[in-house]
């Protein structure tokens, strides 16, 4: 749960903004997308796998 603790004669705008970064940094909205559907361990396995390989690349051309 986010706590955003409202200081005395704080812009409750300024509030919102705070508490929307930090539930960006937190992730939820990711890990709720997440859940909405189940896939297989094998296939989460091969997706991390392919992302590693393509940052690899990356770094690979910019030490280019």
């Amino acid at each position: 749960m986010l706590i955003i603790p409202v200081k005395e004669g704080e812009n409750i705008d300024r509030a919102l903004k705070r508490f929307k970064r930090k539930f960006d940094r937190t992730g939820g909205m990711r890990q709720l997308r997440k859940r909405q559907q189940f896939s297989k361990p094998s296939v989460v396995r091969r997706a991390q796998i392919q992302k590693a390989q393509y940052v690899q690349g990356l770094r690979d051309q910019e030490e280019v």
